[in-house]
């Protein structure tokens, strides 16, 4: 049998929701564990009460139940709740329900249990913008169309629907696939596409390639996963989200992306693909700033950038700051031919000029060692004679091993 099902909600507000929830959960034959983060009136019959929630903040229940203030209270119980979760030993995966209150409370627990156990929130808030609910996890949020209010002829269906698609994930389990392959976490833009193409066709038979698209939550994704230990390298071709990031886009992972590389020294051979564009939205979206630059509309939707030889000197100083930092082996590649399908002989972003201001940058910033290394190479990124230098480069530092990490 799988661990428990732990249905997790405000019992002073969706009692009958939960219990309904669990009912269906133990018809589907699973163990269900109900949990009360209500923080105005104690339920008495959940099997984890309020006070049994709140008793794991750091300060005592009282710091949840006293605090007089309900942003304070729900602040407080969703600290407690996670760490109340992160002492359970029998977590098969877990359902929340809630507004705006309980989505707050229960999402980040939701976001500290591991990657591939169950977990499904169904709020109110879900058919809006759920990022800063789900970061870069694995949660299915689900949208109850009516408010978490009281049982009747929809939200029935739709909460049954939630408990079983819960069940369905806890009873029928992804076959354990042992595999030797060493994981690699591979960066991806459409411009970069040939070269990781190529990259994946080389290596996947010695290899598994995970690839991830470098629009901002791809890059948190494979930051998160290298900092869980669950990738044994990092072929970072696609650096773009740099560029957003110092630069204003769209397309940002945000101040700590390279951070993982510096924080655990996980092998890394990376490349400055896509540090030709910064993206933003609609051409209506750029910013008065950028108004006379050179853009390529990709489509009604998304416009790019070129970035200048002074914008590519910063890049390529944040990006070899993080680099310098780190305790492992680290390969940079500077293709000369061109970062990007755009920047290519004949290509609208084609700069060879502002190209070559981004490699003496990485020159004079990133620090070589005997395991930090900068190498021209004279191609573009997405020449087949390219990809096998980085090819090379990932055999020479990320090994082969018998056993690599999976998923538990």
């Amino acid at each position: 049998m799988p661990g428990a099902a732990y249905v997790v909600g405000t019992f002073d507000t969706k009692a009958e929701e939960i219990r309904y929830i669990a009912d269906r959960l133990r018809d589907a034959g699973l163990r269900a564990v109900t949990v009360d983060v209500g923080t105005m009136t104690p339920a008495t019959d959940a099997d984890m009460s309020a006070e049994d929630v709140a008793a794991f903040h750091p300060d005592g229940a009282g710091a949840v139940l006293k605090a007089g203030d309900r942003g304070v209270a729900v602040t407080a119980m969703s600290v407690a709740l996670k760490a109340c979760i992160a002492a359970r030993h029998d977590v098969g995966g877990m359902i929340g329900l809630g507004g705006s209150g309980g989505t707050a409370i229960i999402a980040p627990t939701l976001r500290s249990l591991p990657i591939g156990v169950p977990k499904i929130m169904v709020s109110t808030l879900a058919a809006g913008d759920v990022g800063p609910y789900v970061g870069v996890h694995d949660i299915m949020m689900m949208f109850p169309v009516t408010d978490i209010a009281g049982l009747n002829r929809l939200s029935r269906v739709i909460l049954a629907n939630a408990a079983h698609a819960l069940a369905g994930m806890m009873t029928r389990p992804v076959p354990i696939f042992a595999d030797a392959k060493p994981a690699l976490g591979i960066s991806m833009f459409g411009v970069t596409t040939p070269c990781v193409q190529q990259l994946t066709a080389r290596l996947g038979g010695d290899y598994e390639c995970q690839v991830f698209h470098a629009n901002g939550p791809g890059g948190r994704a494979l930051e998160a996963l290298a900092l869980a230990g669950l990738l044994q390298g990092m072929v970072d071709l696609t650096t773009t989200e740099a560029a957003d990031h110092l630069l204003g886009g769209v397309c940002t992972a945000g101040p700590e992306r390279f951070d993982a590389v510096a924080k655990t020294g996980i092998p890394w051979v990376g490349s400055c693909g896509a540090l030709d564009m910064v993206n933003f939205w609609a051409q209506s979206t750029v910013p008065d700033k950028y108004r006379g630059r050179l853009f390529h509309v990709h489509n009604a939707n998304v416009t790019l950038m070129r970035t200048t030889a002074t914008e590519l000197e910063q890049i390529a100083a944040w990006i070899a700051e993080k680099l310098n930092r780190s305790k492992g082996p680290v390969r940079m590649l500077l293709p000369e031919g061109g970062v990007s399908a755009l920047d290519a002989p004949g290509q609208k972003f084609h700069d060879p000029a502002a190209d070559e201001a981004l490699f003496k940058a990485f020159e004079r910033h990133f620090v070589t060692s005997g395991t930090h290394r900068l190498i021209r190479v004279p191609h573009h990124i997405n020449d087949a004679a390219f990809v096998a230098i980085v090819a090379g480069h990932v055999r020479e530092i990320i090994p082969l091993a018998d056993e690599s990490v999976g998923l538990s």
